[in-house]
């Protein structure tokens, strides 16, 4: 059964709804102890979102989900995050300088310096084809982006897909068991469609 972390950010309708279409059994989880407990019926765990870094970390520490989620991780269980999910994974971004992300991954996120920011929109993204998650997609396939700012990993070997926007960005990390990607997968057509039943068959 997938978890589907809601801390109150994002839309997670639409998360939902394309796990249903993958048929992947998915629920909403209740509250950071179905984290910690080994008889919650949960074996992977998303978390999506969008907003403001400090803000959605404010509000994970508020409710505790900022130590579930590091626990989780800490077992080795399979955790995708989307969109800040991935951005919160890391030590800082420049959105909110001062407050520390959850720092599984080390790194931070930047600001675009482009003329137009967010970046808004379709977006070729370049894939690592060994990748299990990516089995399937055609060469440099095209994801859905909502994003000013974009993760700068200190281990590149954690890089699992980039894109191009003014500068060439980390469009997704694969650490262990953790896989994180910037853009929206349940927004993403066809192609996220076939990521997200690609993570969900895999574990």
């Amino acid at each position: 059964m997938t978890g589907v972390i809601d801390y109150g950010a994002g839309n997670l309708g639409s998360v939902m709804n394309a796990l249903a279409r993958v048929g992947a059994p998915a629920r909403f989880v209740r509250g950071p102890e179905e984290l910690e407990s080994k008889n919650s019926g949960l074996d992977k765990i998303i978390f999506p979102g969008d907003g403001h870094f400090g803000s959605a970390m404010a509000a994970l520490a508020q409710s505790g989900y900022d130590t579930a989620i590091k626990h989780w991780i800490s077992l080795e269980k399979p955790f995708l995050g989307i969109c800040i999910g991935l951005q919160l994974l890391f030590e800082s971004s420049e959105e909110a300088p001062g407050v520390a992300g959850l720092g599984v991954l080390t790194g931070g996120a930047r600001l675009f310096k482009a003329k137009k920011v967010p970046q808004i929109g379709w977006n070729r993204t370049r894939i690592d084809v060994k990748n299990p998650f990516f089995s399937g997609l055609e060469e440099n396939p095209f994801f859905y982006y909502i994003h000013s700012y974009y993760v700068v990993p200190k281990n590149r070997q954690e890089i699992a897909a980039s894109a191009d926007y003014d500068v060439e960005f980390c469009a997704a990390v694969k650490c262990g068991s953790v896989f994180a990607v910037q853009f929206h997968p349940e927004k993403s057509g066809d192609a996220g469609l076939a990521l997200l039943k690609n993570w969900t068959d895999f574990h």
